[in-house]
């Protein structure tokens, strides 16, 4: 009787054991179902909004079970601004076949769909995908890319600039020629200049030594500067914001990291946000959609952000109620 019972407990045991190893194996087969991928990283150039859309893209990938190390790769090329090294980094992450290639910026979202028409590429910090050539629609690309735009709330920033400055008349804006997005924003910032009684002068450039000389022709001819979201000008921000500053010239910038940097005030969109809704794309590609269905989007969301040592420096008043709905910030200058 003894024994029988034994028995029963070691059955008992074992059973249990066998369960629970079980569930531990289902377990383990859940947490190692996500394919090991590698990803290639273009980004144009880097400065701040550009290099806070590759975090908030590899937050979303970490985030939905994509952490290096373990199941990714991720291999980051900059361009260093220079068109023929981005296509030259594009034709390297074909060639060593990467899994995607994750595109920031304009330039390198067109020499990543030069190179190829079959890797997935996830794109963001572009204005314009569809005027770009790498798409056919916005909500349908009906390509082998989608992702996100960083296109400028342009209503809202020069609505922003007349109720601060409401007897401005020109408005200075200095861009790279080599950037198609720079032309889209030019072209609509055009409209709204009409719309507003507002003239335009507009520079473009293609080195940084080419902002510096012609910030010092035009801040003697305009009331205002209005800095793109070009990969350049952005670049070149600490300068423009400091010539500006000196001359009593404010600056709206077309995004958060413009104004970190010295310019005076924008109401645009977060970089970190927008790369992570990039993220969140190509973790759905990884996952199986098929990219051709998929968009490029962009974000609904804005900040206002105010500069606080420029607002010092430039001694200028900001109605109450622009400045209770701000964020202020107190980087440069």
């Amino acid at each position: 009787m003894v024994a029988k019972k034994k028995i029963s407990v070691l059955i008992s045991i074992l059973l249990g054991t066998a369960i629970i190893a079980g569930c531990s194996n289902k377990s383990n087969e859940g947490q190692s179902t996500k394919k090991t991928v590698s990803i290639g990283i273009n980004q144009i150039a880097e400065h701040p909004a550009l290099d806070e859309a590759r975090e908030g893209f590899k937050d979303a990938l970490k985030s939905n079970g994509y952490e290096e190390g373990k199941n990714l790769t991720l291999d980051f090329k900059n361009a260093q601004g220079d068109i023929s090294t981005a296509q030259m980094i594009s034709q390297n992450f074909v060639t060593e076949k990467k899994d995607m290639i994750f595109a920031i910026g304009t330039p390198a979202a067109q020499s990543a769909f030069n190179v190829s028409k079959e890797i997935p590429i996830i794109v963001t910090a572009i204005t314009d995908a569809k005027k770009a050539g790498i798409v056919e629609n916005y909500d349908k690309g009906n390509t082998n890319v989608a992702g996100t735009s960083d296109a400028a709330p342009l209503d809202k920033q020069f609505k922003l600039l007349k109720q601060i400055f409401k007897d401005v008349k020109k408005v200075g804006i200095i861009y790279n020629t080599s950037e198609v997005n720079s032309e889209v924003q030019i072209g609509k910032i055009k409209e709204i200049a009409k719309d507003n009684n507002l003239e335009l002068v507009v520079t473009g450039v293609n080195t940084v030594n080419d902002v510096s000389t012609a910030l010092d022709v035009m801040l003697s001819k305009v009331d205002a500067l209005y800095t793109l979201t070009d990969n350049l000008v952005a670049s070149s921000m600490p300068l423009i914001s400091k010539k500006a500053i000196e001359k009593k010239i404010p600056v709206i910038g077309g995004e958060e990291a413009h104004v970190k940097a010295g310019a005076l005030i924008t109401e645009g969109i977060n970089y970190k946000k927008l790369g992570f809704e990039a993220g969140l794309k190509a973790v759905e590609v990884l996952e199986g959609k098929n990219i051709k269905e998929m968009s490029v989007s962009t974000l609904n969301d804005t900040e206002l952000v105010i500069n606080k040592n420029t607002l010092d420096a430039l001694k200028i008043q900001i109605p109450k109620e622009i400045l209770d709905k701000a964020k202020i910030v107190k980087e440069g200058n």
